[in-house]
């Protein structure tokens, strides 16, 4: 893997208050971007249905396995821009 490939860390949430929780969590992937000052500031959320949310960060594959150990996403992907 290069070590300048982007990649995308999710998180899910199911249930009715899916969609509350992926905002929230968000604010929290925020706040570890800036305490470990990451190159990358690439956060969101969106609903994949009702039940279903996500939130993800957009990681350099440099620091995917320390952010990958120290949150625990749930799975990821390549970043398509």
């Amino acid at each position: 893997m290069e070590k300048t490939q982007k990649l995308k860390l999710i998180w899910d949430f199911k249930g009715p208050a899916a969609n509350k929780t992926a905002q929230h969590h968000e604010i929290h992937l925020k706040e570890y971007i800036t305490l470990e000052k990451l190159s990358l500031s690439i956060t969101g959320f969106q609903d994949i249905n009702d039940m279903h949310s996500i939130a993800y960060m957009v990681v350099m594959s440099s620091e995917m396995k320390a952010v990958r150990d120290a949150l625990k996403p749930h799975r990821g992907q390549l970043y398509q821009e």
